[in-house]
């Protein structure tokens, strides 16, 4: 399990296929397989710099994931892929874990999708983490006095914000991994969400160094 953010995780469940996967895929229509490890690297190399990434299909992952309801809304938009989500409806475990940024961004006027960095004084931060802290305290507060009042989980968890924790299941095969990791290790994706990205790139090469170390160096 590789720990992100404050108290977020992502672990590897379950794989299927390799770097072989790949090119048997690639060379069944001439009826091979291999052709020996450095002509089999070599043709991993010119797949996916000639973006021809559909034998990468046939390498699959499944992921556990735990982050803010916000970045998971995010991670959704890839759709090309099985997710199940831990349900509110159903359990009130973790319902009250959120999310704390260790700093402040502000948005960037040239670029509407990206924030950068702020300089504050420490009396700035200070301010800015007890108005967040005392908003996530009465989310919590509230939920926990509706539960406690016998309301149902599915209309308690309407005040829980997007800071709350959440977890999910995601299998995904390598070519659609590439895609997420494209989008979401880019410099104008959101800073949380890179991380995550980060760190699947990280979990993944030993599965198929081949395929991952050329797809971070192309």
């Amino acid at each position: 399990m590789t720990d992100v953010l404050d108290d977020g995780f992502i672990r590897l469940i379950d794989s299927m296929g390799g770097d072989m996967s790949a090119v048997r895929a690639a060379r069944v229509s001439y009826g091979k397989e291999t052709k020996g490890e450095e002509a089999d690297k070599k043709l991993i190399h010119y797949l996916l710099a000639n973006k021809h990434e559909t034998p990468f299909e046939m390498i699959t992952f499944t992921f556990h994931v735990r982050c803010p309801l916000f970045i998971a809304r995010q991670w959704f938009r890839h759709r090309i892929g099985s997710f199940n989500e831990v349900s509110r409806r159903y359990t009130t475990v973790n319902a009250t874990d959120f999310w704390f940024p260790e700093s402040w961004r502000t948005n960037n006027k040239q670029d509407k999708q990206s924030s950068s960095t702020v300089n504050m004084s420490n009396e700035e931060v200070t301010h800015l983490h007890k108005i967040y802290n005392d908003a996530l305290d009465e989310s919590k507060n509230t939920y926990n006095s509706l539960i406690e009042a016998g309301v149902a989980r599915e209309q308690a968890r309407a005040v829980l914000p997007m800071a709350a924790y959440t977890e999910f299941y995601w299998s995904v095969n390598a070519r659609s991994l590439f895609n997420f990791l494209r989008l979401r290790m880019h410099e104008s994706a959101q800073l949380e969400i890179q991380e995550y990205a980060s760190k699947i790139l990280q979990i993944v090469k030993p599965i198929a160094p081949w395929t991952f170390e050329r797809f971070d160096n192309l």
